[in-house]
């Protein structure tokens, strides 16, 4: 599958559908796969595409280098011309990935901070590296994603998390269930396969009438900044 512009097919890649398991891969490394609006938009045009490809079963999610994702591009936020673009597409990126129809994992690779960690919390499944660690440094300076991290630690967790910032490292969030499985960074790729390929040998349709439950029991509702 080919994003349509070259320079984001450069920061976003799309391997797949391979035996049902197609790979989104972040491709910043040298922004710490910082999630621009451009990438927002083209990651959201590649979930709606594999949602309509019948070959697909399961989304991973990853990132390139030493880093899944250090959040939202926070150059953008100081370009007051940009804040309705921004927020329409921090909206379609939630949604999209919130009412995905089929199983998505991210394979977190390393850091998931801010917007990245909230990337991972909208997965179906997590698996990590053992040098993956997750924090909401934004607390600082603005809201945090609260209401679907809730549904996955707990309140007394997530409040925590969310009000002090400090850092859930791997091996803490695989005691919590955060994460199902922590391995060394050099294994990650293979971890995330494994549990793709587990996902994707069921059929596709009883994949999505399971998520469908996933969907009805989170009752996820609302922009960006009421999740």
């Amino acid at each position: 599958m080919r994003l349509r512009e070259p320079r984001l097919a450069d920061q976003v890649l799309v391997d797949g559908p391979v035996d049902g398991v197609a790979t989104i891969t972040l491709n910043r490394p040298e922004k710490r796969n910082a999630l621009s609006i451009a990438v927002r938009d083209a990651v959201s045009d590649a979930l709606d595409a594999l949602a309509g490809d019948e070959g697909c079963k399961v989304v991973v999610i990853t990132g390139a280098g030493g880093v899944f994702s250090a959040g939202f591009d926070l150059r953008e936020f100081e370009q007051p011309e940009l804040a309705d673009q921004l927020w329409a597409s921090s909206d379609r990126f939630h949604r999209a990935w919130l009412e995905y129809p089929l199983p998505t994992v991210a394979a977190v690779n390393g850091p998931a901070l801010a917007g990245g960690f909230d990337l991972a919390v909208m997965c179906d499944v997590r698996v990590a590296s053992d040098s993956a660690r997750f924090s909401h440094p934004e607390l600082s300076f603005g809201d945090v994603v609260y209401g679907p991290l809730h549904d996955l630690v707990g309140g007394s967790v997530a409040r925590d998390l969310c009000l002090t910032g400090r850092t859930l490292e791997a091996a803490e969030a695989r005691h919590l269930g955060f994460v199902s499985a922590v391995v060394p960074s050099y294994d990650l790729p293979r971890q995330a396969r494994e549990t793709a390929g587990a996902i994707a040998r069921a059929p596709r349709d009883v994949l999505l009438r399971t998520k469908a439950k996933f969907i009805r029991r989170a009752g996820v509702a609302g922009a960006t900044l009421d999740l």
